[in-house]
């Protein structure tokens, strides 16, 4: 029952606060738009998306899996941090008990933003986490970055 940790970094051509908005603050309303062919649906189930708001995140059939939900741990505006858990969801199948992401915003170059994603997989008792275990995840957070970025490149004004 341990506790697998992975740091990643991911570059961005948008300002930090544009980036943090988007992806943290208003994620439900604009995710479902960009990525329709993924994700049908961000729900808020308790809260109003301050600490302690639970969400559920529900994907379309063209995922292999069909829910997750997640609680705000942690969400600093002035500071564009955000800490959430996914606490349950067929995503954590029968390996893991949750997912912790801590995502911070930083300024990059003039008009650039760096992600400093830090996670922690905590693994079910007598469950051992493989770094393939994780890759497929990690490739569709990347991939959500990605779209969103491109949105925000196309619509300058967007979360000014």
């Amino acid at each position: 029952m341990g506790v697998t940790r992975i740091n990643q970094s991911i570059k961005a051509a948008v300002t930090p606060d544009r980036f943090f908005k988007a992806l943290m603050l208003d994620s439900h309303n604009l995710c479902p738009k960009l990525m329709f062919s993924s994700i049908k649906s961000i729900e808020f189930l308790q809260g109003d998306g301050d600490v302690g708001t639970i969400k559920q995140l529900n994907l379309t059939e063209a995922s292999p899996y069909k829910y997750v939900k997640f609680r705000i741990d942690a969400l600093d505006k002035e500071n564009l941090m955000c800490k959430y858990t996914m606490i349950e969801g067929d995503a954590l199948n029968d390996k893991l008990e949750y997912i912790t992401h801590e995502v911070k915003f930083e300024r990059y170059g003039t008009r650039g933003c760096l992600c400093k994603v830090s996670s922690e997989y905590k693994a079910k008792e007598g469950v051992e986490i493989k770094e393939e275990d994780i890759e497929l995840g990690k490739d569709r957070a990347i991939g959500m970055y990605e779209v969103v970025e491109a949105y925000l490149l196309a619509h300058p004004q967007a979360y000014t």
